[in-house]
């Protein structure tokens, strides 16, 4: 019912039916899906949290979405609230979480502030991971209501599992 970015890996949700997808994929569209993502960026932020609002817009022939002005045609709204978890060097792991799913939103974003993630060349990292690695940035968490009820569910990726 929602996606990752080819070399993100993470938690994922998948309806069992289809009236259960169609009961999860509204939930993404009202944006009551709680999505937490954890990053291993370059550099050390001057803030340990706050929220990055920008907006983005995709340019399909480069396959990159890029920062613009408010007002530009094709522009969307992006905000995420980021945390740092700990400073590892010239590194930052972050806790990042979603108030909107925009297409490379976090990688777009964070690539902005000058503190792109590891691996992600496209964006900026100097440095490239295996293949199998893929970007620095995992999806840890997912917390939804239940498609027969109004229990909350929430999947959690365990820290071991990471690769960060």
């Amino acid at each position: 019912v929602h996606r990752l970015d080819r070399p993100v890996s993470g938690v994922m949700v998948f309806g069992k039916t289809s009236k259960g997808a169609s009961r999860l994929s509204e939930q993404i569209r009202a944006h009551s899906i709680e999505k937490e993502y954890h990053a291993l960026v370059h550099g050390s932020l001057q803030k340990s949290s706050g929220t990055l609002i920008h907006f983005l817009k995709r340019d399909a022939n480069k396959k990159k979405t890029f920062v613009v002005d408010e007002g530009v045609s094709g522009a969307e709204y992006a905000e995420l609230l980021y945390e740092v978890v700990e400073k590892r060097g010239s590194y930052s792991l972050l806790r990042v979480i979603l108030h909107t799913g925009r297409h490379h939103q976090i990688r777009t974003q964070l690539s902005h502030i000058g503190h792109p993630i590891v691996g992600d060349i496209k964006y900026g990292s100097a440095e490239a991971r295996g293949k199998e690695e893929g970007l620095a940035l995992v999806a840890t968490r997912l917390s939804f209501d239940k498609a027969t009820g109004n229990e909350r569910v929430e999947v959690c990726l365990p820290r071991d599992l990471w690769g960060l």
